[in-house]
């Protein structure tokens, strides 16, 4: 076996491996897929899902992977959660808790190409591109969707602050998706962080804190009982 593939599996396994909050064989009707947003404080039971199941009092699957894309075309590390797609497992779910595009925008456009990936991500009406293509399969399975928003930064000590307007851009579009279909429910978290305050971010200031996590999965929790 080459040196690549022994670094490679072990990795690979611990990201296969990632986010799930209850076994494979306990029955949930909850799945929860993404990017860091969703699988950051999993490992302290305090993610979004964490919450989510703990509002709820019921069990959430959560095979969100910290760094995953919505457009990855890696086969093996894509089929282990970093395509988010792909992080999809059958079952019989009533709701899909999904979010991303963040790390495609951030990680996959240079910083030069944000608009031609914002294209392929989603069209300006919603309608097309990998998003609605992902999330017009997860509604074909019959289960309705939240869409979970990303924070934005405080506006102090954040490598993503260059990356507000194409944040407010890409969740624009997700909205005009979610309002063609009443199955798709999109929770923004635009306006969750005052200005200058730091609390609702980890000491890195990109990815949310456990209060933040905790904030947005009590909205997640909301949605679910109210629909």
């Amino acid at each position: 076996m080459s040196l690549f593939r022994c670094l490679l599996l072990p990795i690979l396994f611990l990201l296969s491996a990632c986010g799930d909050t209850v076994q494979p064989d306990q029955p949930s009707r909850i799945l929860a897929m993404g990017d860091s947003l969703l699988a950051w404080h999993s490992l302290a039971g305090k993610s979004i899902s964490d919450t989510v199941s703990r509002e709820l009092q019921e069990p959430v699957v959560d095979r969100s992977v910290s760094a995953a894309r919505i457009i990855y075309k890696l086969p093996i590390s894509g089929a282990a959660g970093m395509n988010i797609g792909k992080q999809f497992t059958p079952g019989e779910w009533d709701w899909v808790i999904v979010n991303g595009g963040g790390n495609d925008l951030w990680l996959g456009c240079g910083c030069f190409a944000c608009d031609r990936k914002m294209d392929k991500l989603i069209s300006a009406d919603g309608l097309d591109g990998a998003i609605p293509s992902m999330l017009t399969k997860l509604r074909a399975t019959g289960a309705k969707v939240i869409y979970v928003g990303y924070l934005r930064s405080p506006g102090v000590g954040s490598l993503i602050e260059h990356c507000r307007d194409e944040g407010n851009e890409l969740e624009s579009r997700i909205g005009r998706l979610a309002s063609q279909d009443e199955g798709i429910f999109f929770l923004s978290n635009k306006d969750m962080v005052p200005y200058g305050d730091r609390s609702y971010h980890a000491a890195d200031m990109i990815h949310p804190s456990i209060k933040a996590s905790s904030e947005i999965g009590r909205k997640v929790a909301e949605i679910i009982r109210k629909n």
